[in-house]
């Protein structure tokens, strides 16, 4: 009789996957073309992109096509790779607060307030998306940016932006057409990112 082949461990329920090389990692948002296309055209993002608001940016391709709807909601059309410093995401990962309250993590409700509060970066786990956009067991790092950190993300930090949206819609396309392993082969390759242990963040 053949031998079974071993199970694959399932992933941890929480770990970032992203595309990364040894200093940069590339994170996604999505715009309306007003701000996107400059942001490409210039490889910085505008003065008319608010630097004093929240801005949430996404490692994974897949979940950002569900936030989005393959760049076909009011305001994302237009999908944008950010290739950022890994220092910089690295220090908004060290100085982030949950953006919920976890009793493992946190003594009481209150001090998690007071830690939201002052935190610069907050991090919130989605459920990861297969390519369907259907939730898998595992979750997907957002990261939220604001005041210090949302200004050196955008003025510092962005190494380079491309305009990713034709094949966001090229996938698209081949998946309603059902051609899944066809649309697979395109997925931007993303890897566990070495970030080491994130106690403060369930992770």
């Amino acid at each position: 009789m053949p031998t079974a082949r071993p199970t694959p461990p399932a992933p941890p329920p929480h770990r970032i996957r992203a595309t990364h090389t040894p200093t940069t990692v590339t994170v996604y948002q999505a715009y309306s073309p007003h701000l996107a296309t400059p942001a490409a055209r210039d490889n910085r993002f505008p003065p008319a992109w608010k630097r004093d608001r929240m801005t949430w940016v996404k490692p994974s391709f897949l979940w950002m096509m569900y936030r989005c709807g393959w760049a076909t909601k009011a305001d994302q059309e237009t999908v944008l790779a950010i290739e950022i410093t890994r220092e910089g995401f690295d220090r908004a990962l060290s100085e982030a607060c949950l953006s919920h309250y976890a009793p493992g993590i946190h003594p009481d409700r209150e001090t998690w307030r007071q830690s939201l509060a002052a935190a610069p970066a907050r991090v919130q786990w989605d459920p990861e998306r297969d390519l369907h956009l259907n939730p898998l067991p595992h979750r997907s790092l957002q990261l939220g940016l604001s005041g210090p950190a949302s200004r050196a993300y955008a003025d510092e930090w962005t190494v380079s932006i491309r305009d990713v949206t034709p094949l966001a819609r090229r996938l698209h396309a081949l998946i309603r057409s059902g051609h899944d392993e066809d649309a697979r082969a395109l997925l931007p390759a993303e890897t566990p990112y070495p970030a080491g242990p994130l106690p403060h963040l369930g992770a």
